[in-house]
Order: C-alpha cells, then sequence, then structure tokens
C-alpha cells in the first residue's frame, strides 16, 4: 500500500468505512471490488506496510536499556502497562498515549488502541477460530440476553471465504464445538507439547490439544495482497511483518481495495457524528475533525459501515443525537454501549519437564498449543457450577543459559553449565466466555472532553458470578492435565486482571431479531437506519470462548455483500 489517495474537493461517495483495523480493512476491500467508491476514515496516522514498521528487523541489542522504556515514555502509558507487554520499546509506539486519550473507570477496564491506519490488525494475537452452533445458540437455549439472529449455516461459507483469502494455519478436528476451517499447513508441535497433547488424549477422554489456528501463512501458496509470503518463524508479529506473512489490512485488504481504483483513504480523520435525515429516515454521511488541524469536515455516502472498534463505534453512534435518536442514533432500545464483553484470561497452570534432554528446536515460532472447549457441551461435560466454557492457549520451550545464573557456578563448571541448555516447561492459560450482562456498560461524559473536545468514555463493567465459578475450574483442570501429563513442580494461578485485558471488545451495539432489544439486525444494519452497517466487536450477541477477529471478519464480508446488493436495488 505504497500509494495515498485523497482529494480535499471531493465530498461524497457511494460509502464511508470508519477504521482501517481487521473490520474496515474487510469492509474496504469487498466494498472497492463491488464497484463502489468508498471513502475509508482512519482517525490515526497513516502506516504503510513494511516501509513503517521500524523495528521489524532489529534485535535485542540495538534497543537501549534491554527495550524498556524510559521513565518519562512509560508514564505515558500507565494503564496499557497493565497487560504487561504493550510498553516495550520493540513495539510502544503502536499503542495510543493514555494521556492523550483519557478515558474513566467506575471500575478498572484495561482499553488497549492502536491509533493508526492498520489499527489493531497489526498488533493482533493472530488466533483464528469459528464460532460454532454451540455459540449461535447459547443465549436462547441458556435464557441469556437475546437470541442472535443468524445461525452457524448463515456465516459458513463468509468464514470460508475469508479463511482461503487471509490464509489459517491448523489441523482439522472434527469437533462440533470447533468447526474446521479452511487450513494452511499446521504448525507443528515441539517435542513437550506433543508430548502432553498425547498424555491428555490417553487422560481424558474427548480431549484435543493441537496447535493453535493462526492467520499466518505457512505454505508456498500465493495470497493476494502485497507481496504476501510464508511466515519465517521470526516471532516479531507484533512489530509489523515485512513478509505480510500474517494477515494484517496493511499487507493484504488494503491493497486489494486499492487495486481497484475505488478507494479514497483519509487518516487523521476523527469521525464523531453520523448525519440523519429525518425525511428518509437514513443516515446522509459523517461529521469528522481532522485530527492534527483540528478543522472539520462533511463527507457524504449512500451507505456506511462503522468499523472503528466496539467502544469507538458505540461512541459514534451515542454521539449521534437528533429530533429522532435523542439517545443516539439506533439506540431505541437503550441497548447501545451495553453489555459489554471480553474474555477472561489468566487463569491456568504451568510446569517442568525432566526428559528430551536431547531435544531442542529450530526458529521461533508464532504461535503454540491450543486446547478447545470441553465443558458444558452435552453429557458429563455439562457444569452446574457455570454455563458456557472455556479454551486454553499455551506453549512449551526449552530454557537457556540464564538458568546457570541460579547455580552459582563458576570457573569451569560455569563455562560448561551456559554452553548447555536449560530444561523443559509448559504452561498453558485459560480463556472463558464472559456473558453479556446489560449494567455492563460505558457511557459518555461531556464534562470530561478529550483533545478535540469530544466526551470521554466512562466504563462501568465487571466479571461476575459465572466468571468465578469459571476461572476455578479453569486452573484446577490445567493444574490436573499437566499432572497427569507427568511434569513436575505443577503451580497453579489465577491472576484475573480486569475486563478489556483480553483486548476482545465486544457488545456495544448487539445484534438482534427485536428492535426493542437490540440494535442491530441480522445483517449488522441499524434496525432503524438501514444504510448504517456496524461490523467490528460491537455487534457481537455474546462472546464464545474463542479468539472473534475471524468472526468479525466473515461478518463483514456477508454485510458488504449485502450492502451492495441492497444499493443495487435501490433499497438504500
Amino acid at each position: 500500500m505504497g500509494k495515498f489517495y485523497y482529494n480535499e474537493e471531493q465530498d461524497s461517495y457511494d460509502a464511508i468505512v470508519v477504521g482501517t483495523g481487521i473490520s474496515g480493512g474487510w469492509a474496504a476491500k469487498e466494498l472497492c471490488e463491488k464497484g463502489l467508491k468508498t471513502l475509508v476514515l482512519e482517525r490515526g496516522r497513516m502506516v504503510r506496510h513494511r516501509e513503517d514498521y521500524p523495528t521489524a528487523n532489529m534485535d535485542t541489542w540495538d534497543f537501549p536499556n534491554n527495550g524498556e522504556l524510559p521513565p518519562e515514555e512509560a508514564a505515558k502509558q500507565l494503564k496499557q502497562a497493565r497487560t504487561g507487554y504493550t510498553v516495550k520499546a520493540a513495539h510502544n509506539f503502536w499503542f495510543v498515549n493514555d494521556l492523550e486519550h483519557p478515558y474513566n473507570e467506575t471500575k478498572r477496564f484495561d482499553w488497549m488502541r492502536g491509533y493508526h491506519v492498520g489499527g489493531r490488525s497489526l498488533l493482533w494475537g493472530r488466533h483464528s477460530y469459528r464460532l460454532s452452533d454451540l455459540d449461535f445458540e447459547a443465549n436462547k437455549k441458556d435464557g441469556v440476553a437475546v437470541d442472535w439472529p443468524v445461525r452457524y449455516k448463515d456465516i459458513a461459507p463468509w468464514y470460508s471465504k475469508v479463511e482461503t483469502y487471509i490464509g489459517v494455519s491448523g489441523e482439522s478436528l472434527g469437533l462440533p464445538q470447533l468447526p474446521d476451517s479452511e487450513f494452511e499447513p499446521m504448525m507443528e508441535l515441539n517435542c513437550i507439547e506433543q508430548h502432553v497433547r498425547e498424555k491428555v488424549a490417553d487422560n481424558f477422554g474427548g480431549r484435543v490439544i493441537t496447535a493453535g489456528r493462526v492467520a499466518h501463512i505457512n505454505s508456498a501458496k500465493q495470497f493476494d495482497g502485497d507481496g504476501r509470503t510464508r511466515c519465517q518463524f521470526r516471532n516479531r508479529c507484533i512489530r509489523g511483518c515485512p513478509f505480510g506473512a500474517y494477515f494484517s489490512s496493511n499487507s493484504s485488504t488494503l491493497p486489494a481495495a486499492e487495486a481497484t481504483g475505488n478507494l479514497t483513504l483519509r487518516p487523521d480523520s476523527i469521525v464523531h457524528e453520523v448525519m440523519y435525515d429525518p425525511d428518509t429516515k437514513k443516515a446522509t454521511g459523517v461529521k469528522v475533525i481532522d485530527r492534527v488541524t483540528k478543522e472539520t469536515f462533511e463527507f457524504k455516502a449512500k451507505v456506511i459501515f462503522l468499523c472503528a472498534s466496539a467502544m469507538a463505534s458505540a461512541s459514534i453512534l451515542m454521539q449521534s443525537k437528533s429530533d429522532r435518536f435523542p439517545n443516539g442514533m439506533g439506540n431505541d432500545s437503550d441497548q447501545l454501549g451495553r453489555n459489554i464483553m471480553d474474555h477472561h484470561l489468566g487463569a491456568g497452570a504451568s510446569g517442568k519437564y525432566d526428559g528430551y534432554k536431547d531435544k531442542f528446536y529450530k526458529g521461533r515460532k508464532p504461535n503454540g498449543i491450543y486446547v478447545p472447549r470441553f465443558r458444558n457441551i452435552g453429557g458429563d461435560t455439562n457444569m452446574k457450577e457455570f454455563i458456557r466454557g472455556y479454551g486454553y492457549q499455551g506453549s512449551g520451550s526449552r530454557g537457556n543459559w540464564e538458568d546457570a545464573v541460579s547455580e552459582l557456578s563458576h570457573g569451569k563448571d560455569l563455562k560448561e553449565a551456559i554452553l548447555k541448555p536449560g530444561g523443559w516447561t509448559f504452561g498453558m492459560s485459560g480463556f472463558g466466555e464472559v456473558l453479556p450482562y446489560e449494567d455492563n456498560r460505558m457511557t459518555l461524559d461531556y464534562d470530561k472532553l478529550d483533545g478535540w473536545g469530544l466526551p470521554t468514555v466512562t466504563f462501568d463493567a465487571e466479571f461476575k458470578e459465572n466468571e468465578w465459578k469459571m476461572r476455578e475450574d479453569m486452573k484446577e483442570q490445567a493444574f490436573e492435565m499437566l499432572t497427569k501429563s507427568g511434569l513436575r513442580d505443577v503451580e497453579a494461578y489465577d491472576r484475573p486482571g480486569a475486563l478489556g485485558l483480553g483486548i476482545h471488545e465486544m457488545g456495544t451495539a448487539r445484534m438482534g431479531r427485536d428492535p426493542k432489544t437490540s440494535v442491530l439486525n441480522g445483517y449488522n444494519q441499524l434496525h432503524d437506519v438501514k444504510n448504517v452497517y456496524v461490523t467490528d466487536g460491537a455487534f457481537m450477541t455474546s462472546a464464545a470462548c474463542v479468539n472473534p477477529s475471524l468472526t468479525y471478519m466473515a461478518f463483514t464480508a456477508r454485510a458488504a455483500d449485502h450492502a451492495a446488493e441492497q444499493l443495487k436495488k435501490g433499497l438504500l
């Protein structure tokens, strides 16, 4: 994506897409390829594939202070430092300055944001899993929140479309709770991972350990995009991948959109309102503040896709007030900003293994293992203590010479010790489903404005009893699986953090069948403003227990197809 098109004089388009991350990139690609002149607005700076990944080829010794930030720089990201990994010199520049982009917490909420072209598609963990009918039917079955207006069969072909385009490595398992994808070859497990896989299969009927299903090219197959090629096993993904080996908007969907000649990309464009015409009952466009100059603009379009991330898209709709929508566009149900979900993590176990002294591995594999959900899927897997379920992510590795420091060796003994690898360790941590609670919500504070005069977000959301009960089982089962796999010094842990830590914000403008209890219909359209679509995490009606980005992409592709058809028929 080497070019930058923007015509100051043009203010009307067929479509406007707000955001350039996972969802925005797909909306741009699909709409442009269907012939729509599309304006894509990004609130952050321009980032060009390859040339704007400044640390992609730096080694550990290239960073001062071993990659730790100076105190004055770390002070700008104190909230994000709660994650433990965003504030490193190798990649902290992707994440916002907390002081420049403040938010408020009635209860702790960890909001990780990357404001730039590509958004968090440059930063995501790349795990890519399908939801199943177990997930789409869960709310109805459990009497929780509202029913999804779609089922797996409606989304399955769109999952396939997305997977064959982005490249997802993994293996077929035939599990009803985790449908198989269109796979690239699986990334191999190392010896300790394979060992635990076999022991869990022997000791726990029906439980499976597989490689994480990740959006990495792992073959010689050619994929569309800006020269995408197979993974080099550098594991520097969060810095930006110059090989385009993992899927991102910058390496894949935005270049595809640009190739059509229908793309207009404008970074530094903070969208804060969708404009509404009460006569046509349609949106007419968006209001924008230039991030740098603070000038204001209005852009018009026939259809608008909000893909700014769950909280940002909800904020835009909340600010889009009119006589028809005094509480925010599409908010007749009062569900806008409610039902915040994420995944709860940080409960699991780790241990050591004494074998395989003659084995090591080569390269830095960018993923580890995955344990699909095995709770509440029927029969004796059903639990009385909690509903829904969880999976595990984890990995095994062999230590290095640092182990020798604790031995207090010296001379010849030390020299021999540092030439030998350390021991094998293995760990697994749960990712659990968070239920959609109506009182887990965000609101706007008009008394605390940001640097652009816009209201700041206040979070009031927390884990509740179902999540806490689930965490106990997550910890216990991890401990039991590692113990029965022959590991020693197994330690269970529970470090809950807070909502937001999973970086999977969802639910603020949920889908549903009834306009009285939901914001969007089954095609991601606002119930009451049919030419506005929301296809980021805001639309999620329940969270499942798997990473959600693949689902965002599939629903976005489906919604773009629907919008193009509706436009062709003159219905938008």
